[in-house]
């Protein structure tokens, strides 16, 4: 009798786990390709001064986004933005996007439409071109692949490999708003699920919370204040899983360790009472929760003074040696190791 075909579960792996094993055995072979997978964005050499940043993501009906509370034009915006933050991530201007959809035969002309016209008003936000794209069939929901392509001068892209004990780690804007705002939609979903005469329970209150999700913006104006202020992080990823987890990348790429000050964490006075309502810890909800699309970076000490006074800037923690571990001082004085927590594409 034949052996039994060895087989793995995708879960075993994880999104990234998967990605470093299939693509493992694939080298280089021309001599522009300066950076492949592993990163926010793969860096190109053009032979100029500038250099090439070029990232891809696809967003899938029923993993990344739930027609009961997600507008197309919405969806749309959202697309071009968590693909615009890649490039923000390496320190890159965003330029141009393709965009590619399959879809099933219940989405009319009209809905594509409205899916274009968020797509458009983000390419007019962040002054990008759609410049190409596919379209196909998709026997069920809708797919949307975006690439996005940047540019950078050569000296000023930064990769998440550069971090080194000492740095200072930052964070833009704050955490744990997305996460609230879909726990929020979810919530009013299963109401009207078992009622659909129930009114959702949501207001201004809320709203901040609700367009973090829904409509979330890549940090294009920090790169901008980036060149002004003449500040080239060490090390940067965007915040799209997490923030324990993208530290831990940072870490990992940087072969270093890091300290986070739970009390210097930003988290929004409406992120934290929300957090409460629902029975979690807001710290909790900023480690773990994902898809605010802030960045996440390091500075050499030595320019402290240049990011001491920015706006939406905050420093919240320092690079260790890599035998320190990463870890939360919270703020009862207590050390925890941060472990990855964040959103898994293959459990649904």
């Amino acid at each position: 009798m034949a052996d039994t075909p060895k087989r793995t579960d995708v879960n075993q792996l994880g999104e990234f786990g998967l990605i470093d094993h299939l693509t493992k055995d694939f080298g280089h072979r021309q001599l522009t390709t300066l950076l492949g997978v592993g990163d926010d964005a793969a860096i190109i050499d053009t032979g100029g001064p500038e250099q090439l940043v070029v990232s891809t993501d696809m967003l899938v009906e029923g993993i990344h986004f739930d027609f009961a509370y997600t507008p197309l034009k919405h969806l749309g915006y959202k697309a071009v933005a968590v693909n615009v933050s890649d490039i923000c991530a390496m320190n890159a201007r965003p330029q141009q996007i393709t965009v590619s959809i399959a879809l099933s035969n219940r989405f009319s002309v009209e809905a594509l439409e409205e899916l274009y016209a968020g797509v458009r008003l983000a390419c007019e936000f962040y002054g990008v071109d759609l410049v190409g794209g596919d379209t196909t069939s998709s026997t069920r929901g809708l797919i949307i692949s975006v690439t996005a392509i940047g540019r950078a001068p050569a000296g000023r892209i930064t990769r998440r490999s550069g971090a080194k004990p000492g740095d200072l780690v930052c964070i833009t804007g704050h955490l744990g708003g997305a996460y609230l705002g879909l726990q929020l939609l979810e919530r009013e979903k299963q109401v009207f699920l078992s009622n659909p005469e129930m009114q959702p329970k949501l207001d201004g209150e809320t709203a901040p919370l609700l367009e973090r999700i829904l409509k979330p913006e890549a940090r294009t104006d920090m790169i901008d204040l980036f060149a002004k202020n003449d500040i080239v992080p060490t090390a940067m990823i965007d915040i799209s899983d997490g923030l324990a987890s993208e530290i831990l990348h940072i870490c990992k790429a940087s072969g270093v360790g890091a300290i986070i000050e739970e009390g210097n964490v930003p988290i929004a006075q409406e992120a934290q009472l929300q957090a409460l309502e629902f029975n979690l810890d807001p710290i909790t909800v900023a480690l773990s929760g994902g898809e605010d699309y802030e960045l996440l970076f390091t500075i050499d000490p030595g320019e402290v003074e240049k990011v001491r006074f920015l706006p939406d800037l905050f420093i919240a923690g320092e690079i260790t040696e890599a035998s320190e571990g990463v870890q939360l001082h919270t703020t009862g004085g207590n050390i925890h190791p941060i472990t990855a927590q964040g959103w898994n594409h293959f459990e649904g």
